[in-house]
């Protein structure tokens, strides 16, 4: 089957990789433009433009992928089917026309529609998520699905674990999709959730909430976005691994030394601070960063 693949990210890549095994392999890609990355905030291609170069595919990076000429060359590779997955642009008509759509969404819809379904599912203590291949229309994740299939979320699961498997489900689920063409089904209208995208002002380890949560939060945003405490002399420290700890010392949002370990209380409970990120520093043991600013801490407490 003749297919035009678009995505971006590297949950994209696993789908795209897996698909380009196929007899439906892409004739062509579509994915966003180069952006500034990283601390220098040098040019850099997203990862399905790199995955799709490798495979010898051809390649577009439009700015606006509703225009006419992207609609034109994604009709001149004549494709029967157009795969979306993690492309990160709303498309619009009349290119939701134009072919049928085939959506990788990392949910068991209605279950998380929207942009952060991976990162929402392990925040709220969802027990499994799932794939769903739906048809892509203008209601966000309201297409029709074909095809689901469940993943069970482990109890040490961050976005990374999580995606990597949900991703290989993806590429998989989706094959089997365009295998056999399964019927569509209406999805229901009972249990529709949606998984908003993290903001800025969720990184921060909000001591309101209780404990668990913020240690599925803490899961939940890494290693890709971060979750952090503001400490007290105005810094920020980032929190890559957390642990809970049965205690109600020290109050909420104070951050304290505790027999060698670096504790951050909550409305209930508290965390140990197991793996943090100073600012401008590679991440490292919660041990080694008190090693040079526990004193500090003790100071400021």
């Amino acid at each position: 089957m003749r297919t035009v693949f678009l995505g971006t990210s590297e949950f994209a890549v696993a789908v795209l990789d897996r698909l380009a095994l196929t007899p439906h392999r892409p004739q062509l890609v579509v994915t966003r433009p180069d952006r500034p990355k990283g601390r220098g905030r040098r040019m850099a291609a997203p990862p399905v433009a790199g995955s799709a170069r490798l495979l010898g595919i051809e390649t577009l990076q439009p700015e606006q992928v509703n225009s006419p000429d992207v609609r034109a060359a994604i009709a001149d590779a004549e494709p029967e089917i157009v795969v979306v997955c993690a492309f990160g642009a709303l498309l619009k008509e009349p290119l939701l026309s134009d072919h049928e759509l085939l959506n990788v969404h990392s949910s068991l819809l209605p279950r998380w529609r929207g942009a952060a379904p991976i990162e929402r599912a392990i925040e709220a203590g969802d027990e499994e998520t799932g794939i769903s291949i739906m048809r892509l229309t203008a209601e966000l994740d309201a297409g029709r699905v074909c095809l689901q299939r469940g993943e069970p979320i482990r109890s040490d699961d961050d976005y990374a674990t999580l995606a990597a498997r949900l991703a290989a489900l993806g590429g998989e689920l989706l094959v089997e999709a365009l295998d056999t063409r399964p019927p569509f089904r209406e999805q229901p209208d009972a249990g529709v959730t949606y998984a908003e995208k993290i903001s800025p002002e969720e990184r921060l380890l909000d001591p309101a909430l209780g404990a668990p949560e913020l240690e599925r939060r803490v899961r939940a945003f890494r290693p890709h976005v971060g979750a952090y405490v503001q400490l007290p002399w105005n810094e920020r420290l980032g929190v890559r691994r957390a642990a809970l700890v049965p205690s109600e010392d020290p109050e909420p949002g104070v951050l304290a030394v505790r027999d060698g370990r670096l504790l951050y209380g909550a409305a209930t409970g508290a965390l140990e601070l197991v793996e943090v990120h100073p600012a401008g520093k590679r991440p490292m043991d919660a041990g080694a960063w008190l090693r040079g600013h526990g004193d500090r801490l003790v100071a400021n407490g």
